[in-house]
């Protein structure tokens, strides 16, 4: 999932959605120990958010679904798209508008921006300032998204902008798979919350 998922599964709590933000940025056990409760927890809720999606059934077979040489990037293409599937029906999703979720959560982002590791850092402004979030609702903004990313990528950064001709060949059984898997992942991270600590990473 990509970063409007991941902030949507922690709210509404500001500190909590931080902290599932984070999860991008902050890496391995020992940085864990910077941050508060809160965000550590949701760092870590983060990451296994990120597990379960790739080993999900529907997921998978989404991935199956884009060439041979591009199936390794096909996961990065998918976390975008299901943020697009995500915003577009925000309605169905929260009782809270799409842009009055957000604004409040930038603000607090900003707030804490001296706080933040590098890139995230230096990119939050960027966030607020693109509403980047709510950006997601617009299906032109997944393309402008993939080929965003594919410019930090060390290497084969084409095959990643590639993965959009499968994308928008396959879209609608993708956006099927959506629709199955993204209330299991709701379900998968409340349960998560019940469980109380997580430990590992």
């Amino acid at each position: 999932m990509n970063y409007l998922a991941h902030v949507y599964l922690a709210r509404p709590d500001h500190e909590a959605m931080l902290g599932a933000l984070l999860g991008d940025f902050v890496f391995g056990t020992a940085a864990l120990a910077d941050w508060s409760p809160v965000v550590r927890r949701e760092i870590l809720v983060h990451r296994r958010v990120d597990r379960y999606t790739d080993d999900h059934p529907q997921v998978v077979q989404a991935r199956s679904l884009f060439g041979e040489g591009r199936r390794r990037y096909a996961g990065i293409a998918l976390d975008v798209y299901y943020d697009h599937c995500l915003a577009r029906d925000w309605d169905r999703w929260s009782e809270l508008a799409l842009d009055d979720f957000t604004a409040p959560f930038y603000r607090y982002l900003l707030s804490r921006l001296d706080e933040l590791p590098g890139r995230l850092h230096a990119i939050a402004p960027r966030i607020a300032a693109h509403d980047w979030l709510g950006s997601y609702r617009d299906r032109a903004n997944v393309d402008l998204a993939v080929t965003r990313i594919a410019t930090r990528l060390s290497r084969n950064g084409e095959r990643l902008v590639d993965c959009l001709d499968d994308l928008r060949t396959h879209e609608a059984a993708i956006a099927a798979g959506f629709e199955a898997f993204f209330p299991q992942l709701v379900g998968h991270v409340q349960a998560l919350r019940r469980e109380g600590p997580l430990a590992g990473g």
